[in-house]
């Protein structure tokens, strides 16, 4: 019983990072952004794989949902520290991160 607390309790807290996406998905994208997805597919396994990620034999990744994703999708990363991550190989940067393109 007190197994089943402890797993429930921690399952709620690996949905804090994508809670906390998505009710901040309403606020803008920092101006400082730059680049494009180069579909890695990495920031859809944050925290954890989505349903709608495909990966296709050669390794590239698609989205099954991708013209109907939500805002916290379709803005990812709208900061630098939801880059953090992911910053080893997605195709977005922020001009005052390391290695941005200024």
């Amino acid at each position: 019983m007190v197994d089943n607390y402890i797993y429930e309790v921690l399952g709620k807290f690996e949905m804090i990072p994508k809670l906390a996406r998505t009710l901040t998905s309403v606020l803008p994208v920092d101006k400082s952004r730059t680049g494009s997805c180069n579909q890695c597919g990495e920031c859809c396994k944050l925290p954890f794989k989505c349903s709608f990620l495909k990966i296709a034999e050669d390794g590239s990744s698609s989205c099954s949902a991708y013209n109907f994703r939500p805002l916290n999708c379709r803005k990812f990363p709208r900061t630098q520290s939801q880059l953090e991550p992911v910053i080893d190989v997605c195709g977005f940067s922020f001009n005052d991160s390391p290695g941005a393109v200024k």
